[in-house]
């Protein structure tokens, strides 16, 4: 593990972390980490575009202002300005944690075009909100330990699987072709093509595997007329993220207190991150350092609606690109986000991700949402799941989770307001491994001691047999 106390070849005392490198190999590893998270930046618009009924016009707009708000909150991060930003190697854009809750939004509303300026209305306060929290929420981050923010991850990734399932059938459930067999077939070319990336290659082309299986997947759909190059077609080549361009905010409370929960996750997450970040850069991120990084995560996140963008947070695919390189320079990073905001005034770099079709990108969605998920498992294996208290709080959070998708109409007699957040499984895991947390782990006599080799065998002191006698003391 580097050093903190590491400095680079510019100058005495100088940290790597603020090494700026020559101008080539600046803007090539600024590129590199551009395609690391390019597909992560513009799956949630194309979510959520799709959901509200977006034209490709439309949706072309919607794609460029999330590259142009993701580069303005990585500026913000890396360069930082006051006591805003970590300035760290810290590439930010828009988090999949809001793109389920943002869905229930536009399913409970009745003109779905109402449903954008809703969402930005809420992602605003949230923002706001999330600014002031910044400095306390980093002294209060042990309630969210990896037991807690592993569940919310992997509720996360299982909450976006339909989405990708829904893409490999088409775009159009009315249409003759849903669910047909040259659609799977195209969904499972796209992800075996990303698979096999992913085993054969190595480096860069590992790096953006799922870019380029969704090139592949796209060249390979020519030949059965279901790739449109209309949108590339009709876009201009230099245009601006006009603001409120999808209508002024609106502020309603249930999608205020739905996105405030998804803040919460995107803060734990961030966290997370920055810890993991400041030890490969040999940085350790200390509490002024988390809080100014809360800070840029969340007022990244309350400007982006202005230019008609999501909530932002911290990627970390680009964490690990980082560990790889050994590249550890912040300005390296920025100049990855002076690319993302170029790609966002260019309607025509933003409209080559329509051309798409939609069963390739639900090929290459099942790797994504699926690596979210695995992201989860990953922290979760951290969490300590010897303990019966976590296997409690993991078991139940997950179950409750899981509701509104396998029994979406589960909360049907619940008024529509509290439906928002109640359709989200990833706000009401939140909330419940949160409170079973506290309940279990921090409150009154906690029992983290009780361990156990699988969740369904007796403690030690238990009975096993039938008939056997009462529980020993402990």
């Amino acid at each position: 593990m580097p050093s903190s106390t590491d400095v680079s070849a510019t100058g005495p005392g100088r940290h790597l972390v603020d090494e700026k490198l020559p101008a080539l190999k600046m803007a090539t590893s600024g590129l590199q980490h551009v395609a690391a998270m390019y597909a992560g930046v513009v799956a949630p618009p194309l979510i959520v575009g799709a959901a509200v009924g977006l034209t490709a016009t439309e949706l072309t707009f919607l794609t460029g202002a999330c590259l142009f708000t993701a580069g303005l909150a990585t500026f913000l991060q890396t360069l930082g300005i006051w006591k805003i930003g970590a300035r760290l190697p810290f590439v930010n854009g828009v988090t999949f944690a809001g793109v389920a809750p943002m869905i229930a939004v536009v399913n409970s509303t009745d003109d779905k075009r109402d449903a954008l300026p809703v969402i930005f209305g809420a992602v605003i306060v949230a923002g706001l909100l999330g600014f002031l929290a910044a400095p306390f929420f980093s002294k209060a981050v042990r309630f969210f330990p990896p037991v807690v923010t592993g569940t919310v991850i992997t509720l996360i990734g299982i909450s976006l699987m339909p989405v990708a399932f829904g893409w490999a059938q088409g775009p159009d459930p009315a249409a003759h072709d849903y669910g047909s067999t040259t659609n799977l077939g195209l969904a499972g070319a796209t992800l075996l093509i990303v698979l096999l990336l992913r085993r054969f290659t190595r480096g860069f082309v590992k790096q953006i595997a799922v870019l380029l299986g969704l090139v592949a997947g796209t060249l390979v759909a020519i030949p059965f007329g279901v790739t449109d190059f209309a949108p590339v077609a009709d876009a201009a080549v230099v245009g601006f993220p006009t603001p409120f361009h999808f209508g002024a905010p609106q502020f309603q409370l249930a999608a205020i207190v739905s996105l405030c929960v998804v803040m919460v996750v995107s803060m734990t997450e961030s966290t997370a991150d920055m810890l993991a970040l400041g030890e490969i850069v040999g940085r350790p991120a200390d509490e002024k350092t988390i809080a100014a990084g809360l800070r840029a995560d969340t007022l990244g996140s309350a400007v982006s609606p202005l230019f008609n963008g999501f909530m932002c947070s911290a990627f970390a695919q680009n964490i690990g690109l980082v560990a790889m390189t050994r590249i550890r320079s912040r300005y390296v990073v920025a100049t990855g986000g002076g690319f993302l905001v170029l790609m966002g005034l260019c309607p025509m770099a933003a409209s080559l991700i329509a051309v798409v079709p939609r069963p390739v990108l639900g090929g290459a969605g099942v790797v994504l949402f699926g690596s979210v998920a695995a992201s989860g498992i990953q922290t979760l294996v951290k969490a300590g799941l010897e303990k019966d208290n976590n296997v409690l709080i993991v078991a139940v959070s997950l179950a409750v989770g899981i509701i509104p998708i396998t029994a979406p109409e589960f909360y049907h007699a619940f008024p529509e307001t509290t439906k928002i957040i109640l359709d989200s499984g990833i706000s009401t895991g939140c909330v419940a491994a949160v409170a079973l947390n506290l309940v279990f782990n921090h409150l009154g006599g906690s029992r983290e001691c009780d361990e156990v080799t699988a969740p369904m065998e007796p403690a030690p002191g238990t009975a096993s047999a039938p008939g056997a006698g009462p529980v020993a003391a402990r």
